[in-house]
């Protein structure tokens, strides 16, 4: 693992030293206090006080170091006067959002004053820069002389500026037009190792590929690969409990998310994966009725088992969700009901099973909040804190009004949230908190699922979740929040292990864990997508979605930084 890890951080650096060479790339200091710099390339962060963040980026200005720009709670610019130290003479490189009812941005720019610098006419690069909440940047050349320089920017000038980077004077850069796109309705998010602020995970180590795919021994009758589910250790050995998309042969790929079945599977390493048994199984029957009516098969689809251990009753609780599944009204999956489950084997050895179903904990009814909509209660975590039991629940397609119910869940806001239930024991009774805290926007406005909840060492939870896929304008990757108490968040930041292990999928999704291996480090198994029906990339037209794992480290001391 360690020689893994290196081998990351080499073709990191090499990457970084090969754009920066094709970019021109010059270094300079920053010498007046205050400031800070970040680098040019996508999830870049260009502001202080503000989470905005590049999302694409044109090849010509990726790799530069630009220096972050203050800005107050509105995201306007605060007045700054730089100083910068250039050794030779080099071009400057400003993004500029230019109104649409502007032909170039001269008569804006020159409400800055550079001073020494000469600013171009025009812009060398049109739409070359998308940042989180703002229209696509066109950029601008100030051409400064080598030596101590400055520049400074009046506050709220009436557009957004971002200072890229410099390159070498003679540094030739085409005029095109990059066509990258406004992200005015793109909200702005954290990515750690990326935004300002000390990091709380760093990724150390990983797989460069699934370490359960298609084709590996127990997948044989799996067509749709894994999604959600948990994971934990246990004396040693790793447990996962995925939700298997098995679906059927004469069924289409959309019939894998109906077909389900929950897998126990075993490891070492969190590496080398043996699939030990079947825990439960869907019918993968269809709703005869549109509405949450009896008559339909409310056990259509089963997903999300979530182990936890019962100190008191010394035996594993199994958490899971059942839905009954449409096949002409959105979503697909309606009406969750969170079922618990207990071994039949005491103490911690009896992780395997088998389980045996208590009954349903929580579900749809007269206590249900709109919020939760067509798709509630759809998924379920519990967590003690001190003498209360809480859980986190799901909901989507929310209903804006009771008329909404039944067939209008979503049709005006598609959303996914999370909200707390609480009890006095794990068996129950659950009683969802008031709508005064649900749902838990706090952690993001339009999309949190499957949340996992951990405990660290120095009593602060944490919960894992998925952040969402790219195409509802989501930064598609790991996230998570904190709590020091279980009812209040922090809101959501991200984990882009893309940036130092080979991105093997398409959309990443669920976490099913956040296991301690000691000093800090932790081992995070997942599952994602592969397949993607909008890619012409003909890799990305199979079925089967496989099961990820990275190691990161927590740096503690960010704790409270982050809270």
């Amino acid at each position: 693992m360690r020689i893994i890890s290196t081998l990351l951080l080499t073709f990191s650096f090499l990457a970084v030293q090969h754009t920066a060479a094709q970019s021109g790339k010059v270094n300079y200091t920053v010498t007046s206090s205050g400031f800070n710099t970040y680098s040019t390339v996508c999830y870049g962060n260009p502001y202080s006080g503000n989470c905005r963040s590049i999302l694409e980026i044109a090849k010509e200005i990726d790799g530069l170091t630009g220096v972050r720009l203050p800005v107050d709670e509105q995201g306007n610019l605060k007045q700054a006067h730089l100083q910068l130290k250039f050794d030779r003479s080099v071009k400057l490189l400003l993004g500029v959002t230019v109104p649409t009812d502007q032909a170039n941005a001269t008569s804006l720019l020159s409400k800055l004053d550079f001073h020494r610098g000469k600013v171009a006419a025009k812009p060398v690069l049109l739409n070359a820069l998308s940042i989180t909440e703002l229209p696509a940047m066109d950029v601008y050349e100030v051409r400064y002389p080598a030596g101590e320089q400055e520049l400074t920017i009046p506050a709220n000038p009436g557009f957004h500026i971002a200072i890229l980077g410099a390159v070498a004077s003679g540094k030739k850069i085409a005029f095109r037009d990059v066509k990258l796109e406004d992200q005015e309705d793109y909200a702005s998010f954290h990515i750690d190792g990326f935004a300002e602020g000390t990091p709380l995970f760093t990724v150390v180590g990983g797989q460069e590929q699934p370490v359960i795919n298609v084709g590996s021994p127990g997948t044989e009758d799996i067509r749709g690969g894994f999604e959600a589910g948990s994971a934990m250790k246990v004396n040693g050995v790793y447990h996962i409990f995925p939700t298997e998309r098995t679906g059927a042969a004469d069924m289409p790929m959309s019939h894998d998310r109906v077909k389900t079945r929950i897998g126990h599977w075993t490891s070492p390493d969190a590496i080398h994966w043996t699939r030990q048994s079947t825990i439960l199984e869907s019918s993968g029957v269809y709703a005869i009725t549109h509405e949450d009516n009896p008559m339909n098969d409310r056990r259509s689809a089963i997903w999300s088992f979530n182990a936890v251990f019962s100190e008191e009753n010394n035996r594993w609780y199994g958490y899971y969700l059942a839905y009954t599944t449409d096949q002409e009204i959105e979503p697909n999956h309606s009406w969750g009901r969170i079922w618990r489950c207990e071994s039949q084997v005491p103490g911690k050895e009896g992780i395997g099973g088998p389980y045996k179903d208590m009954g349903i904990i929580v579900e749809p009814g007269l206590d249900s909040q709109l919020w939760e909509g067509r798709q509630g209660v759809a998924s379920f975590y519990p967590f003690k804190v001190k003498d209360t039991w809480y859980g986190f629940i799901s909901g989507a397609y929310p209903f804006l009004s009771k008329e909404d119910y039944p067939l209008h869940g979503g049709e005006k806001k598609k959303a996914w949230y999370v909200g707390l239930a609480q009890s006095k024991t794990m068996e129950g009774p659950w009683t969802r908190l008031g709508e005064d805290i649900n749902p838990l926007t706090c952690i993001h406005p339009t999309f949190v699922e499957n949340p996992m909840v951990s405990k660290l060492p120095n009593g602060v939870y944490i919960a894992m979740f998925d952040g969402g896929p790219s195409y509802l304008k989501l930064p598609n990757k790991l996230a998570y929040t904190l709590s020091k108490d279980g009812v209040n968040w922090t809101r959501a930041r991200y984990l882009a292990i893309d940036s130092k292990v080979n991105k093997w999928w398409m959309t990443m999704r669920t976490p099913l864990c956040l296991i301690p291996e000691g000093d800090d480090v932790y081992t995070i198994v997942y599952t994602a997508w592969v397949h993607d029906e909008s890619s012409e990339n003909p890799h990305a037209k199979t079925r089967f979605n496989p099961v990820g794992m990275v190691k990161v480290k927590i740096d503690m001391k960010a704790l409270e930084e982050v809270l």
